[in-house]
């Protein structure tokens, strides 16, 4: 048989397999390809080369979530993170058991998904502060960099930043907050998740400058959504976004910080949003919120990769980002 020949089968074969995901019974991959698309600002057009206008309202009006229309009451925060000698539960005991000989964090390994997911607790939310490149505007940094420069022990990435041909530009979305300090204004006003003085995670939407004088913000980055405002979880209804890895951030009641990552391959695996809620709930996280994902999703320890980002970001250490969230003694 000649190569021509085995080529033409082999994009024929290829063909029927794309059309049969695209337009078969099996909803999986045509709900992801409609709610990926519609959730984005510039790829909405992805869809509509596929499916009409009644398509995608259909596969839209299956599966949503409801944005939380609250603010975090930091009243509810008593930071209390000293040792216990009794627990609630047994989620309640992973977090609370310390690492002999480390009281500044632990990390739990933990399935999240279908995929492998971390949860780290840190002890004392005044040393969680944002991480950033050292000048935004260029091509990003990578968090492994990131983090050492910082001083960081721990850290993962934060908001997301604009793309320009595929490659992360260093330019946030939204604002960034730095030690009390604005060091990044685009003037949009959106979902942001940062620390007060007060060490309390809150979630807001606002621009830089009420995020800083009006909210008291010290550290903080532009994304969302929120997943649990004041201990409500946010609804979701059927699966929006798909499997992917996820970061998320989150307090519990008694001011522990949680940074909770999920491995993964974009849209093949990985964690949906339902599962990033069930598991902060588990682990009792009181507010929470999604952080930048995808490629982006990073964690390090002590200087080194800790997650297995998916295969391009994982052979390089890690994708270029321009903020995160450390551990910084």
């Amino acid at each position: 048989m000649k190569k021509s020949t085995i080529v033409l089968i082999v994009l024929d074969i290829l063909a029927l397999i794309g059309f049969f995901l695209t337009y078969g019974p099996i909803s999986y991959f045509r709900n992801l390809l409609v709610t990926t698309a519609m959730n984005t600002m510039t790829h909405q057009y992805l869809a509509y080369i596929f499916y009409n206008d009644e398509m995608i309202k259909d596969v839209m009006s299956k599966n949503y979530f409801v944005v939380i229309d609250e603010n975090t009451n930091v009243d509810d925060i008593v930071i209390d993170t000293k040792p216990k000698d009794h627990y609630d539960n047994k989620y309640d005991e992973q977090i609370l058991e310390r690492t002999p000989g480390n009281n500044d964090y632990k990390i739990i390994d933990l399935k999240i998904g279908n995929s492998t997911g971390y949860l780290v607790a840190i002890y004392d939310p005044s040393k969680v502060k944002t991480i950033s490149m050292e000048q935004f505007g260029t091509i990003g940094e990578r968090i492994i960099t990131m983090c050492p420069r910082e001083g960081g022990v721990v850290c993962i990435n934060g908001g997301g930043v604009l793309d320009v041909n595929g490659k992360a530009s260093g330019i946030p979305y939204g604002p960034v907050l730095k030690n009390g300090k604005i060091i990044w204004d685009d003037g949009v006003t959106g979902p942001v998740i940062g620390f007060n003085k007060d060490d309390k995670l809150v979630l807001v939407r606002s621009n830089a400058e009420d995020a800083l004088n009006k909210h008291n913000l010290r550290d903080a980055v532009q994304f969302g959504p929120f997943l649990i405002v004041n201990g409500k979880p946010m609804k979701v209804v059927g699966d929006p976004w798909g499997y992917s890895p996820r970061v998320a951030i989150a307090q519990r009641k008694d001011g522990i910080v949680l940074f909770l990552v999920a491995d993964g391959e974009n849209y093949a695996n990985g964690a949906t949003l339902k599962n990033m809620i069930d598991v902060l709930t588990k682990y009792g996280a009181h507010n929470a919120a999604n952080l930048d994902g995808g490629h982006s999703t990073t964690l390090i320890v002590k200087g080194q990769l800790y997650n297995n980002p998916p295969a391009l970001a994982s052979r390089t250490n890690g994708r270029y980002v321009g903020t995160g969230f450390g551990l910084i003694p």
